[in-house]
């Protein structure tokens, strides 16, 4: 009996577009031969940064779906992707401007934030409030045209190399928590802004906290209305989530790909071991699967639950992937590279070469982007429809909400 393939589907117009519009961006600029920068301004104004934000913010007003087909035409041809180094403002700070910006704020940030010339960071999360953002303390007081900030923020990724943050403060204490917030855009720069490193047990100090101290930011740098800084940071989040957990990797690519070369050249192999790495390998590629499809489902604008149910896969499966690594190390897998010297990276250390490291690092999956509980949490109630946790402080003003 023989078969033949299915006929391959016919190419669209949109997709057409798109490769025409990557020839034409390849054959002006030599990746080989251009310098990064250039390329990437380059690919910025053909649309091809995100080519469902609209034209003229880096993108050409088409379906997310296409971007796939973009990343795989420039890898294939050697473009450069600096990525790694803006993380933060690729996967939150792009589509938080795209959506709540003014055009003159759109064409002020999105093109050098894809050029890598200004690094992004997100300021959220503080001492007393990391899982309750919506509790934050940070303070912005209006002084005519601009707002004075105070306050302190934590676990901020690559803040040491940002030029821009994404700053989420309170203006109003008088209202309850969610209500009295509002989303600026802070010069890392300015005057009154001191960043002090956080050492991993890595080593790395990829984690910052931030000082702010009598802050002067204009008020042209706030994103949206006054008191409307939860719906601005939810955008973020829900892009994060979707950063961190729904990047669509090749079939046996990163930490599961380490595992398989690990168990091919282990000299300790074991049943068990074997059984542990093909159940991975399954729930691997189910994960890598999934995200394929709820990038191809995926509508313009703030992505759905699907972010939270990649993000909480990402952390547990990668989490239990390198502890396999680890283990089939054996006594190597003890003995950590570089002795854990201080470094300040500039790019966010999701992946590495070393599986070793990686096993370190992937302990930090399950809290940032949102911790595992309250991707959980957002599951049961957005997705199945099941009661919410008692929240006794939801109709009081901030202020009078006890503080430990």
């Amino acid at each position: 009996m023989t078969t033949t393939a299915a006929p391959a589907s016919p190419a669209t117009d949109a997709e057409r577009l798109v490769r025409a519009k990557v020839e034409e961006l390849l054959a002006a600029h030599d990746p080989s031969t251009t310098p990064s920068t250039d390329f990437l301004g380059a690919r910025f104004d053909a649309g091809l940064a995100w080519v469902w934000f609209p034209e003229g913010d880096g993108g050409l007003g088409l379906n997310p779906e296409l971007q796939g087909l973009v990343e795989r035409l420039l890898h294939q041809a050697g473009a450069p992707n600096e990525a790694a180094r803006n993380v933060i403002g690729y996967g939150m700070g792009a589509p938080t401007v795209a959506t709540h910006g003014t055009e003159e704020q759109r064409r002020r940030y999105l093109r050098p934030l894809f050029t890598c010339e200004e690094i992004w960071c997100q300021l959220f999360s503080e001492p007393g409030a990391g899982s309750d953002v919506a509790g934050l303390a940070t303070r912005a007081a209006r002084d005519g045209d601009e707002w004075i900030v105070n306050g302190q923020k934590v676990w901020t990724t690559l803040a040491h190399t940002a030029r821009w943050g994404m700053l989420l403060a309170r203006t109003d204490p008088d209202v309850p928590k969610h209500r009295g917030l509002t989303y600026f855009i802070v010069d890392m720069h300015a005057p009154g802004v001191e960043v002090r490193p956080l050492r991993q047990m890595t080593g790395d100090a990829e984690f910052n906290e931030v000082f702010f101290s009598d802050v002067r930011i204009p008020d042209s740098q706030r994103l949206d209305e006054v008191g409307a800084g939860w719906r601005v940071a939810m955008t973020t989040l829900m892009n994060e989530r979707v950063a961190i957990g729904g990047a669509v990797a090749a079939r046996n690519a990163g930490p599961i790909g380490d595992a398989i070369r690990i168990w091919q050249q282990s000299t300790r192999k074991s049943a068990v071991d074997r059984d542990r790495l093909l159940r991975l390998w399954t729930e691997a590629e189910a994960a890598r699967l999934t995200n394929m499809r709820a990038r191809a489902a995926r509508k313009v604008g703030t992505p759905g639950p699907e972010g939270s149910v990649g993000k909480l896969a990402f952390a547990e499966i990668n989490q239990r992937i390198t502890e396999l690594c680890v283990d089939l190390l054996g006594v190597e897998g003890t003995l950590f590279p570089g002795n854990y010297a201080m470094r300040r990276p500039d790019r966010a250390g999701l992946f590495d070469s070393d599986p070793r490291w990686l096993f370190l690092r992937a302990r930090a999956n399950s809290i940032e982007g949102g911790t595992s509980e309250i991707m959980r949490n957002i599951l049961a109630e957005r997705v199945l429809g099941l009661p919410g946790d008692p929240r006794s402080d939801k109709d009081l003003p901030w202020a009078e909400v006890p503080r430990s």
